[in-house]
């Protein structure tokens, strides 16, 4: 579990340098991205916690679903926090106001527009989800998932719902 750590902090590194942030340069300059660094203690240094030292919590937005809080706050802005979600977990079509990075550490994780075209994620994939995009995700049966979970605003899951049920019958 420890190289797996490392090899996380590696992916989490060279994402932070290597991807734009769904925004122009231009936009970057003037609108830097939120950090959540403000929230490790002074005295504190680095944030370093073995995944054994986690609290983990209930999320009542998502039932079947745990997290263990890192860096910010997730009901006031950005954050960070390690989640772990129940194997055969599925949360139906919904949206978030923030953009959300997870990196996928066990299990089978599934995401994608609807359940017909979700593409299912081992350790190590990344997924990032822009803000207001429609979508479904969850944990395959088989063993439960745990991910590392990123949000660059106050979390939020808005029920969407599916086109197909706005139909009026015989369209």
């Amino acid at each position: 579990m420890h190289r797996l750590f490392l090899l996380l902090a590696a992916v989490l590194a060279a994402l932070t340098i290597a991807i734009p942030h769904s925004r122009s340069e231009g936009e970057q300059k003037t609108q830097p991205q939120p950090s959540c660094v403000a929230s490790i203690p002074a005295d504190k240094g680095a944030l370093m916690r073995a995944f054994g030292e986690l609290r983990w919590t209930a999320l009542p937005e998502n039932p079947g679903m745990e997290f263990a809080p890192l860096t910010g706050d997730h009901t006031q802005g950005p954050y960070t926090q390690m989640r772990r979600v129940r194997a055969g977990t599925d949360m139906p079509m919904h949206t978030h106001e923030f953009e959300i990075t997870d990196v996928v550490i066990s299990g089978l994780w599934y995401a994608g527009a609807d359940i017909a075209s979700a593409k299912d994620f081992i350790s190590g994939s990344v997924i990032v989800i822009p803000p207001h995009w429609p979508h479904v995700s969850g944990c395959r049966p088989g063993g439960d998932c745990v991910f590392y979970h990123e949000g660059k605003g106050k979390f939020d899951s808005t029920p969407v719902r599916p086109k197909i049920l706005d139909k009026k019958s015989g369209d």
